[in-house]
């Protein structure tokens, strides 16, 4: 397994359509191309992936629950970059990743306190627009 994993620069336009498709079920259409844009923009951090599962209040998937996570740590283990993660905070308390769910898993299970890159757009950015 490898110890640290390879990420991509920039997440690819494939996770933005993801994160579109996850979002459209929590958001009214015109929040939701706002929010995509918001996270094409938002500028990019690292967080620890046990604190992102932690802060979005998701369970970890394990590689026997879930092809995707287990797809993601052959990725990691064989060196193959892998893209960022795109996140949103409402700015009341709540983390939503609209896209790498199964990323995060995968780098919690090489090691819980792997960085993992992404972008954080703020939902309360939509109101200061």
């Amino acid at each position: 397994m490898a110890k640290n994993p390879k990420w991509l620069s920039e997440p690819q336009e494939k996770d933005y359509a993801a994160a579109d498709s996850y979002l459209s079920l929590l958001l009214a259409p015109d929040q939701l191309r706002e929010i995509v844009a918001l996270l094409r923009q938002a500028p990019a951090g690292a967080w620890r992936a046990k604190d992102i599962l932690r802060a979005a209040g998701l369970p970890l998937l394990k590689r026997k629950q879930s092809n995707e996570v287990a797809e993601k740590l052959e990725h990691m283990a064989a060196g193959t970059p892998i893209s960022p993660i795109l996140l949103i905070h409402d700015g009341r308390g709540r983390l939503e990743i609209a896209d790498g769910y199964h990323r995060v898993c995968a780098a919690y299970l090489v090691d819980e306190d792997t960085e993992v890159p992404g972008r954080l757009a703020l939902f309360s950015d939509l109101t200061s627009r």
